[in-house]
């Protein structure tokens, strides 16, 4: 899952570059309004919000835009209601994508996510055709030079952690969604620096795009997807060589 992986680590650094950028604040606050009207205010209580808090505190959300959005989501003032909705697509090459969405009208969302698959190489499958392909893991990114591997993975296996993978400038740890947040605390307060603690959708198997043009392509794609402004995550289970995704990375 290299590429893939390389690919997920483009996107968290440049969604970080891009952190000023209105509508990645509004995927932010969505996920907060979400989060709370789901599991309530508290984010002591509520694991997804106190998640969705802290990925808005780490892209410099106001703290005001933060409160608001929960205050929405528990009904204290009003706003647009937000709904769920998962889209499953086929991609070029036969990869398969999960689009996790947000939208206060899913009409006009299912329309624009048609048209651009359209456009792109895409095509909307069938609710269950995609969704199977994929399962939810935890993920905690730790990054740093000279990290020892083996007190690492002790530190993360005594947390509750199910894995470990070395990356380029640190390390994935995977583990139960439910212990993502829990074992990002530990791995904190024994020294690490944690970039992000989620939930993801992860492949259960990846589709080799070996392809230069066909890479392209999904990768594109992705991009597209991801730009969409009510699209919260975008999950692929392709796999491009490094050579490629090297050559693409700029």
């Amino acid at each position: 899952m290299a590429g893939h992986s390389k690919w997920a680590n483009i996107k968290h650094r440049k969604a970080a570059q891009d952190a000023k950028r209105g509508n990645l604040f509004q995927k932010l606050v969505k996920a907060v309004i979400i989060a709370a009207k789901e599991g309530g205010g508290d984010p002591a209580l509520n694991i997804r919000l106190k998640a969705a808090i802290d990925r808005a505190r780490a892209a410099s959300v106001p703290n005001d835009n933060i409160m608001r959005g929960i205050k929405r989501g528990t009904g204290e003032i009003e706003g647009a209601q937000y709904e769920e909705i998962t889209y499953e697509v086929y991609g070029p090459g036969g990869v398969a994508i999960l689009v996790e969405a947000l939208t206060d009208n899913r009409n006009r969302t299912a329309s624009e996510m048609r048209a651009l698959l359209s456009r792109n190489g895409g095509v909307l499958g069938e609710s269950g055709s995609v969704a199977w392909m994929f399962e939810r893991r935890g993920i905690i990114s730790v990054k740093g030079a000279d990290i020892d591997e083996e007190a690492l993975m002790t530190a993360a296996l005594d947390g509750g952690a199910e894995d470990l993978e070395e990356m380029d400038d640190g390390f994935e740890i995977y583990s139960d969604p439910s212990m993502a947040q829990e074992i990002k605390e530990a791995l904190e307060s024994a020294g690490y620096s944690v970039e992000r603690a989620e939930t993801t959708m992860s492949p259960k198997n990846t589709v080799e795009v070996s392809d230069p043009e066909t890479a392209r392509k999904v990768l594109r794609l992705m991009d597209l997807l991801e730009e969409h402004d009510d699209a919260q995550n975008v999950y692929g289970n392709f796999d491009i060589p490094d050579e490629i995704m090297e050559s693409m990375e700029g």
